[in-house]
């Protein structure tokens, strides 16, 4: 069965030509055009449905792209998909829930089935190829999460440099000079992960003459992004030789989600509780969360951030994005600062 990238090839044009053409969404040449439409007789394609009705919004349908592995729990995902499903009911959309491995190939796939108008992208790298994808072939999308090219695709985030240097001038003032900043996991890293990059990013950056700051990445263990019991050993020991002992010991750590939970265990494995032997500030934790409701913490604004993707998604399938792409940068909100404490016991 010929594909959009078969016809683009014999005619001899980008496969994003061949969308523009079947979606109607921009100007092409009569001459271009003939030769999409010749490609597409001689080969046989049958366009999808999506392709036709780009822009016309007819399926009412808004899909929301979460990749996951099999078995992989997060909370995180579970409240922006109910938050980003009451959003979308309120603009008269119904949401769709793709969590495919394939990053790419995932979002192909949705955007040529024609079963939704557009996309909204989670769990967004720096470098993120669905935005080569979307663009290629004109499908509407926002990202939750702040791409290295941040005028490609209409986006909104937290702004995590932001937050990170909010949470070390914090810790700094409270008079703590030994920090730990405990990211995500190595594998998030290793993937370009925006939030991961930006925070550690962040953090570096506000680290002022005579402080120490230590960024260290979560371990992956073998269940990848999640974190398992099985995970808690390797990050008690990177834990122990990064807090170090003695007079130079850290004093606070800043913990970026989602480690919060893993991290308190690890601490409260090396018999240091929160506050009361050492001070910990959370970075993106859930509002309403049990596990930091006492601890010093930067909430990650899932409302605002659910509420702002859909409306950006929403309008990228009235009309064209325009150039630089619209996006919203959400400034942190540090709760829980009265409960900072000095430094202690060292």
């Amino acid at each position: 069965m010929a594909t959009i990238r078969d016809v683009a090839q014999y005619a001899g044009v980008a496969p994003s030509t061949v969308s523009y053409v079947l979606s109607g969404s921009r100007s092409i040449s009569e001459e271009t055009r003939a030769r999409v439409r010749e490609a597409i007789d001689v080969l046989g394609y049958h366009p999808h449905a999506s392709a036709r009705t780009l822009r016309a919004g007819r399926t009412r349908v808004i899909a929301l792209a979460v990749p996951r592995a099999a078995g992989l729990q997060r909370s995180v995902d579970g409240r922006f998909a109910i938050d980003v499903s009451d959003a979308a009911n309120l603009l008269g959309y119904d949401l769709l829930l793709s969590t495919s491995q394939d990053k790419a190939e995932g979002v192909r796939r949705v955007a040529l089935s024609g079963l939704a108008d557009a996309a909204v992208l989670m769990a967004v790298d720096m470098e993120d190829n669905r935005i080569d994808v979307v663009r290629e072939l004109g499908f509407p999308a926002a990202l939750i999460g702040r791409p290295a090219d941040e005028a490609a695709l209409p986006w909104t985030d937290l702004d995590w440099e932001a937050a990170a240097a909010l949470a070390v001038r914090t810790l700094a003032a409270a008079g703590h000079r030994a920090l730990v900043y405990l990211g995500p996991t190595q594998n998030e890293f290793a993937a370009r992960r925006s939030y991961a990059l930006r925070g550690a990013a962040g953090a570096r950056a506000a680290a002022e003459a005579g402080l120490s700051l230590r960024v260290v990445e979560t371990p992956s263990g073998p269940s990848s992004e999640r974190h398992s019991p099985n995970d808690t050993p390797r990050l008690v020991h990177r834990l122990r030789e990064t807090i170090g002992t003695g007079p130079d010991r850290a004093t606070a750590v800043i913990v970026q989600h989602p480690t919060a939970d893993h991290a308190l265990d690890a601490l409260a494995a090396l018999g240091l509780r929160a506050p009361e032997d050492i001070t910990v500030l959370v970075l993106g934790s859930l509002p309403d969360d049990p596990a930091t409701r006492r601890i010093p913490r930067v909430d990650l604004p899932v409302h605002a951030l659910a509420t702002e993707v859909i409306r950006l998604a929403a309008q990228a399938t009235t009309r064209p994005t325009p150039s630089p792409a619209p996006h919203l940068l959400v400034p942190p909100l540090l709760s829980g600062a009265e409960g900072i404490r000095g430094p202690r016991g060292v």
